[in-house]
């Protein structure tokens, strides 16, 4: 099997139901930070120790973003939508806040902004946090043309938080913890 098809050749490409649309259609745009979130996430697992204790919920965020991105890549209009339907549900949502409130259970509290930074880890989880941020914005803008499942949209905000309580986790001990200071 060849990796290329040529069916994007002239800029368009499918939605899961069989609809071309241009490649820069509010859902791709949508969906495709989603794969490049997804990206980032790897790179940093392969930045933590084989035995971190965080890496099987990173590859549980990869598996359910790859989840997120089929949602937003189905056209809810297609002949037959429904038998395409990938379940993406409040219960993803509720895992990361379980997972946030453990990270953040005994970090110090926050007496300002925090920059992004600090050790490799904690920097790529804030690039993930960033990254995360506009897939948000990006399903925003999505949801105003077309249907958008709340939990989606509520994973997505989430996991910026996720990302953020992360770092902090990974930064705890370090030193390397910076904070805002107006200058």
């Amino acid at each position: 099997m060849k990796i290329y098809t040529k069916t994007g050749d002239t800029g368009k490409t499918a939605l899961i139901g069989g609809t071309r649309v241009k490649k820069n259609d509010v859902r791709l745009e949508a969906y495709g930070t989603i794969d490049e979130l997804n990206s980032f996430v790897g790179l940093l697992i392969s930045f933590l120790p084989e035995n971190d204790e965080n890496i099987n919920f990173l590859l549980e965020i990869q598996n359910t973003l790859f989840d997120l991105g089929s949602n937003l890549a189905l056209d809810t209009n297609a002949p037959n939508a429904e038998k395409y339907n990938i379940s993406f549900d409040e219960k993803s949502v509720q895992k990361l806040e379980k997972e946030i409130d453990r990270l953040s259970e005994n970090l110090p509290k926050l007496k300002s902004f925090l920059l992004p930074g600090g050790s490799k880890t904690a920097s790529i989880c804030h690039v993930c946090r960033t990254i995360s941020r506009r897939t948000e914005r990006k399903i925003c803008t999505m949801s105003e043309f077309f249907y958008v499942k709340k939990e989606v949209l509520s994973y997505a905000n989430r996991l910026t938080d996720y990302f953020f309580a992360l770092s902090r986790f990974l930064n705890k001990g370090t030193n390397k913890e910076f904070f805002y200071e107006k200058q």
